[in-house]
C-alpha cells in the first residue's frame, strides 16, 4: 500500500520538474529568431537607403527623356494603290476561231508583236485574188507607159491604165489590213498577266470579249484621292514619302499629276506619283503617302502619349529632384506620334512619358534605368 503512494507522487514531482524545462526552451529559440528579425530588417533598411526609397516613401517607377529642340514636319496622310504606268488588254478587232497562240502568262513581250492569230483564210484568198489583178493592172501600166513614152497612143489610155494599178494596190493594201486585224497584238512592251484563250476558241469582239491583259510592272505609280481641304498644299513637284506596308518598303518621290477639277461626288481630287523601278512593289497593292504640309526647325517635339488634357488644357509631367512636376503646356501641330510644343517646356526639361499618367504633382518618383 506504501508503495502504490509513493509511485502518483514521483511521477508528478518529474511533470513539475520537465514543466519548466520546455518554456525555456522554447523562449530561447523565440528570443533567437527575434534577433535574427532585427538583423534581417536593419540589412533591408540599409539597403533601401541605398537604393534611395524606404517602405514609409512610395515612388512611382518612370520613364524619362530630355526635351530637345529639333526640326518637325507635319505630314498629310493618304491612302492610295499602285498601278502600272501602262496596263492594257489586247483585244482582237474582228471575231473567228482561235488557230495559234504564241504566248504564255508571264512571257515577256514587245510593242506589235503578234500574240494570237485567228482564222483568216478568206482574207488571204481574196489577198492573193486582189494580187493578182493589182499585179495586171501594174504590167498594163508598165507597158502603157512605155508607149506614152514614145508618144504612141493616148494620154487617156496612159492615165486609166495609171488609175486602175493604183485602185488595185489600195485594194490589196486594204485586204491586208483586214487581215492583220484577226490576231492579237501587243500595243505595248511588258509582261503577259493574265489570259485565258485555248485553240479553237470562238472570240466574238462584240459580245464578252476575252482578250490579254499585260502589264509593263517596270514604270509603276501610285494613285490616290486628296480631300479639297488640302488642295493649297499639295502640288504637282511636291516631294511625298511612299511607304508600302506588305513589301515593308519606303521610299521618297515628287508628285508627278495633281488634277486640277474637283470631283463633285467625292470632293476630291486625284494624285499620281510616278514609282522608281522596284522588285517588290506589284500592281494594287496598297500605299501610305505622306505628304509634308507644315515645317518648322528649331521646335521642341515631344511623344504624343505623353501629353494629357483636362478641362483647364494640356499638360505633361517632368522629373524634378525625385519628383513629379506638372507643367501646362501649348500644343502646335501634332503628326503621327509626335507633337509640336509650343510653349510650357524648354530644353533640359525631363519629360516624364511612361508612367506619366500613374503620377500626380509632386509624387515622389524613381527613374527606371531599363532600356
Amino acid at each position: 500500500m506504501k508503495k502504490l503512494l509513493y509511485i502518483p507522487a514521483i511521477l508528478i514531482l518529474a511533470a513539475c520538474s520537465q514543466q519548466p524545462q520546455g518554456k525555456a526552451a522554447k523562449q530561447a529559440e523565440l528570443d533567437k529568431l527575434k534577433k535574427e528579425q532585427s538583423d534581417l530588417n536593419a540589412k533591408i533598411i540599409q539597403l533601401q537607403t541605398e537604393l534611395g526609397s524606404t517602405d514609409s516613401v512610395k515612388r512611382t517607377e518612370v520613364n524619362v527623356v530630355d526635351v530637345k529642340e529639333g526640326n518637325f514636319t507635319n505630314y498629310v496622310q493618304l491612302q492610295g494603290s499602285i498601278d502600272a504606268q501602262e496596263n492594257v488588254t489586247a483585244y482582237p478587232q474582228m471575231g473567228g476561231v482561235i488557230t495559234a497562240i504564241y504566248v504564255k502568262v508571264g512571257d515577256r513581250v514587245h510593242k506589235g508583236q503578234t500574240l494570237v492569230q485567228l482564222d483568216n483564210s478568206v482574207q488571204k484568198q481574196n489577198i492573193a485574188q486582189a494580187q493578182a489583178k493589182a499585179d495586171l493592172s501594174k504590167s498594163v501600166y508598165d507597158r502603157q507607159k512605155n508607149l506614152w513614152d514614145q508618144k504612141i497612143g493616148t494620154e487617156i489610155q496612159y492615165l486609166q491604165a495609171k488609175a486602175g494599178m493604183e485602185a488595185d494596190a489600195k485594194q490589196v493594201a486594204s485586204l491586208k489590213q483586214t487581215s492583220d486585224m484577226y490576231r492579237i497584238i501587243s500595243p505595248i512592251n511588258g509582261t503577259v498577266d493574265q489570259m485565258d484563250l485555248k485553240l479553237g476558241q470562238l472570240l466574238q469582239p462584240q459580245a464578252n470579249p476575252a482578250g490579254i491583259r499585260i502589264v509593263n510592272a517596270d514604270v509603276l505609280k501610285v494613285k490616290a484621292n486628296v480631300p479639297e481641304s488640302y488642295v493649297a498644299n499639295i502640288n504637282q513637284g511636291d516631294n511625298v514619302k511612299v511607304v508600302v506596308p506588305d513589301a515593308n518598303d519606303s521610299l521618297m518621290a515628287k508628285v508627278t499629276f495633281a488634277a486640277k477639277v474637283i470631283d463633285q461626288a467625292s470632293r476630291s481630287f486625284g494624285i499620281e506619283i510616278k514609282l522608281p523601278q522596284r522588285k517588290t512593289l506589284r500592281p494594287n497593292m496598297t500605299a501610305v503617302i505622306k505628304i509634308a504640309d507644315y515645317s518648322k526647325n528649331n521646335s521642341i517635339v515631344v511623344p504624343l502619349n505623353s501629353v494629357q488634357r483636362s478641362t483647364s488644357g494640356d499638360y505633361v509631367f517632368i522629373a524634378n529632384n525625385g519628383e513629379a512636376k506638372k507643367k501646362p503646356v501649348k500644343v502646335g501641330a501634332v503628326s503621327g506620334a509626335q507633337a509640336e510644343i509650343l510653349s510650357g517646356l524648354t530644353n533640359g526639361d525631363k519629360l516624364i512619358t511612361l508612367g506619366a499618367s500613374e503620377v500626380e504633382d509632386g509624387d515622389k518618383i524613381k527613374i527606371s534605368t531599363a532600356n
